[in-house]
């Protein structure tokens, strides 16, 4: 530097102006270089830096990623194959339980129901004459064919007396020679078949005299029991064919909103196995049917032990940002879900508010309210720095600089963290560093 300003001099007058110009500029750095020494060696200002410590409430947030959907949805189907021929809703309407959504073809099951209904009357009319029993007109004509068969039997014993008469008759006669053998065998025969008339005439009597009894004792209980089995069984035919009429009207079971259509009037529909469930729906469906929305959550393992049932939730939608739904824990999955190596719980969530906008399928953000600490101490988390594996802050030391407070730490709610030991409330704590400072604390074998 003394040559180069050498050789400047000897140039002449009219380049002492430089030299003048570089020995201020030299006095210059020294002065820059004496005042940022001293900025250094002075107390910093930390007012910016640091944050007071306070008392605060905080209530626990588990955060989790969930998606909205149907809280019951069912794919409807017919019980049995057939043509379609009549479907009653859209898509998007909404039905009633118990409400008419399709119906199948079914005139050979009319015509079935009919026969069937014919039977019933039938077995039913048999029944009521079993139980009614004999009328008075018949208990007369059982009574007016009993005395007409004495009367028969009467007649018949009158001619058996008539032939005994004339057979000892014709006995006396032959044997005083005055008829033939053959007039009195003629006379044996005429005896004989008297007699067997009578009791045969007899027999029909006591037939008689019975059928009358029965008239006026009424009809006999197993017949009565018989009649009743008969009813019985043509009520089951009939029920048997209202069921397969019921088959082919497929109906709301419960009150919902139609969220696809799968079939259209003429289609050959089959029944389905995946009928319960919709994510599985095939062609053999009609229609789905969803009932409400909740919120299916994948909640981290390491978080659900303080998930409980009743739980208050919040729900926040990608598609609606600027809303937070309330939700209620319903349901905690018992068994674990692994996807990708990760493991989680599949958790449940009613909507309370937000039915009217939500749509399933959407995606949400997840927030589980768990308890609430009242008057804690918190901290900003970006506060909280390690140290030798000890978890601490940094308070400002006699000079303003950094130094380092171990403390025990509790909960983490979003940027606050609670402290439960190492600070009092009015604390300062660095939430930002000088530079000088933020670089030792980034490499902590770096020295003052």
């Amino acid at each position: 530097m003394a040559t180069q300003l050498q050789k400047l001099t000897k140039r002449g007058g009219s380049n002492r102006w430089l030299l003048g110009a570089l020995a201020a500029g030299l006095l210059g750095l020294g002065a820059f270089g004496m005042l940022t020494w001293r900025q250094q060696s002075a107390a910093p200002d930390i007012s910016t830096m640091t944050v007071p410590v306070e008392e605060t409430a905080l209530t626990l947030r588990i955060a989790a990623n969930g998606r909205v959907q149907p809280a019951r949805t069912v794919n409807l189907s017919p019980k049995n194959a057939g043509i379609l021929a009549e479907l009653m809703v859209e898509q998007g309407d909404r039905v009633q339980q118990g409400q008419l959504i399709a119906r199948m073809e079914g005139d050979d099951i009319g015509a079935q129901l009919t026969q069937s209904r014919a039977r019933v009357a039938q077995a039913q009319a048999q029944l009521a004459e079993r139980r009614a029993g004999n009328l008075p007109e018949d208990i007369a004509q059982r009574q007016a064919e009993v005395e007409q068969a004495q009367a028969q039997v009467a007649e018949a014993d009158a001619r058996v007396a008539l032939a005994d008469t004339r057979l000892q008759r014709n006995r006396t006669l032959q044997s005083e020679g005055a008829i033939s053998l053959d007039d009195l065998d003629a006379a044996t025969r005429e005896a004989d078949s008297a007699r067997a008339n009578l009791e045969l005439t007899r027999a029909n009597l006591r037939a008689t005299e019975q059928r009358l009894g029965l008239s006026r004792s009424g009809t006999r209980v197993e017949q009565i029991a018989a009649a009743e089995a008969q009813v019985q069984e043509a009520l089951g035919n009939l029920q048997a064919v209202e069921v397969r009429q019921q088959d082919t009207e497929i109906r709301a079971p419960f009150d919902g909103i139609i969220t696809q259509r799968y079939a259209s009037e003429g289609s050959f529909v089959t029944p389905t196995t995946s009928a319960s469930d919709a994510s599985a729906a095939t062609s053999t469906a009609i229609v789905a049917v969803a009932e409400g929305l909740e919120v299916l959550a994948e909640v981290p393992e390491v978080d659900i032990g303080q998930l409980q049932v009743g739980q208050r939730v919040e729900v926040q939608a990608d598609a609606l940002p600027n809303q937070v739904f309330e939700g209620r824990v319903r349901l905690v999955a018992p068994e674990a879900v692994v996807q990708q190596n990760v493991t989680s719980f599949q958790v449940r969530v009613d909507l309370l508010t937000g039915q009217e906008r939500l749509l399933s399928g959407m995606n949400v953000d997840v927030t589980f309210l768990g308890d609430r600490v009242e008057n804690t101490l918190a901290v900003p988390t970006v506060a909280i720095v390690t140290q030798d594996g000890q978890s601490g802050v940094l308070v400002p030391d006699d000079r303003n600089r950094p130094e380092f407070r171990p403390v025990t730490l509790g909960i983490g709610v979003g940027n606050q963290t609670q402290v439960i030991d190492g600070v009092e409330p009015g604390d300062r704590i660095f939430v930002d560093l000088p530079p000088r400072d933020a670089q030792r604390w980034m490499n902590p074998n770096q020295q003052n």
